[in-house]
């Protein structure tokens, strides 16, 4: 299956780089598939060393501290694989399992007998740990759950197609009718599917929802398993603020109460800081930070005490919400409250895309699901997500638009609506045209 992080990753291969490249992202995003297959395409020799095995195992690298040391448990795990640096490439996965191996990195790469490159599931918490990495010495990468144009593409919607819809909102144009219709019932497929390749890979081949949502079973398990390294206080902080994801986002106040995690008064973000950050940094959330003062940029302003959270893929949430019922999205079923499926699709979507995620706070004002950060006008973007028929109905939006502190081009409603329409300085799109945000 095609991902947009190929070329990234191949062009880096391909190069004399003088980094080591680094894949960050959660458990089952695709991480090790994709780098084994363009590693394999473009060098003779191809190793794998798969560190929470080595961890478990025969702890062959557990006591590396030079890049001797590594070259002699290297050559005894790869045998007669091991070349140069122009046929032989060396993918360490899961390096976070060895923080001290970070420390050789950069000695590794100038030394350049072979081509490296690292991936890890909990890569993110560890760079933030840790203080033995040194500056230069790698690349660090997000990867993240397919985005909806990859899902597109893997059910055989065709590249003219995209670069026709693409056309047609950066022109601010409504698709056809039966366009329309097409890309909608795949839109709630993702919204059932989500973007996880094995998940999408299954429903691509057997059309069978059990058997996703397996797979989907199989990654909340996984994610859980992975917190086991804290004690076990802070594994069961770590649960609690996992599972209260759903049905915080469900909820009028979409953004975590932090009373509700141990049922103690008076707590604030800063309590619970390890917990968040290993969530966070692990990417098996997405997290949403407050904006009350929107300027560009909008970091400059972000507070982490009005904080929501979000799954990482919208399948998994679905999963946790509708099991097997397909009915409820594909149907509009009636009475099923859509809306905290359609915000984690756009966070999903957004985060893919590169951006950062915000949303506006004002208590005279209002809520506004999502601002971005448009660098062609140097201002915000507000981006408003309805998943009902109430589409127009919204209170926030406007106000902000009309204050003329912070420069607003326009505003965006995304919706089921087909047609593209402009009121003011608020533009109608349909939902899926997110994907080119």
């Amino acid at each position: 299956m095609y991902r947009k992080i190929s070329a990234y990753i191949e062009e880096y291969l391909l190069s004399d780089s003088q980094r080591i490249l680094c894949i960050d992202g959660a458990r089952q995003v695709g991480k090790t598939y994709i780098i084994r297959e363009l590693a394999k395409k473009h060098f003779k020799n191809y190793i794998e060393i798969n560190m929470a095995n080595d961890k478990t195992g025969d702890k062959l690298f557990e006591n590396v501290r030079t890049i001797d040391a590594f070259y002699l448990k290297l050559s005894a795990y790869a045998g007669n694989k091991l070349e140069n640096n122009k046929n032989t490439i060396v993918f360490i996965d899961e390096i976070q399992e060895y923080p001290t191996l970070f420390t050789l990195l950069k000695p590794l790469k100038e030394d350049n007998k072979y081509k490296y490159i690292c991936s890890g599931s909990e890569l993110g918490i560890a760079l933030q740990s840790t203080t033995l990495i040194p500056m230069g010495s790698i690349t660090e990468k997000k990867m993240y759950p397919m985005d909806f144009e990859e899902f597109l593409l893997a059910n055989s919607i065709g590249d003219s197609l995209i670069k026709y819809m693409k056309d047609c909102f950066n022109n601010r144009q409504s698709l056809e009718e039966s366009i329309h219709n097409k890309i909608m019932y795949l839109f709630k497929l993702y919204l059932l599917i989500g973007g996880m390749p094995a998940a999408v890979k299954e429903y691509v081949q057997s059309k069978n929802i059990v058997k996703v949502r397996e797979i989907h079973d199989d990654t909340i398990k996984y994610y859980g398993d992975d917190a086991t390294k804290y004690d076990f206080e802070h594994k069961l902080k770590i649960k609690k603020i996992y599972d209260l994801v759903p049905s915080n986002i469900e909820n009028k106040v979409k953004r975590i109460q932090f009373k509700a995690i141990e049922n103690i008064d008076d707590v604030r973000y800063t309590h619970y800081i390890d917990e968040f950050d290993y969530l966070l940094s692990s990417g098996i959330v997405l997290g949403a930070n407050a904006i009350s003062e929107p300027k560009f940029p909008l970091i400059q302003s972000s507070s982490k005490n009005l904080i929501k959270l979000y799954m990482n893929d919208i399948g998994l949430l679905t999963n946790l919400l509708y099991k097997n019922n397909v009915s409820a999205i594909l149907d509009d079923t009636k009475g099923v409250n859509l809306g905290a499926v359609y915000e984690t699709v756009v966070a999903q979507e957004l985060k893919s895309h590169g951006h950062e995620l915000f949303y506006y706070d004002q208590r005279k004002v209002g809520e506004v699901d999502y601002l971005v950060d448009d660098y062609n006008t140097l201002s915000i973007l507000p981006l408003e997500i309805k998943s009902g028929k109430d589409y127009s109905n919204f209170r926030a939006l406007p106000k902000l638009i009309e204050n003329t502190n912070y420069r607003i081009v326009e505003g965006i409603v995304f919706s089921n609506e087909q047609m593209v329409k402009k009121v003011g300085k608020i533009t109608y799109l349909p939902i899926y045209y997110v994907m080119f945000i």
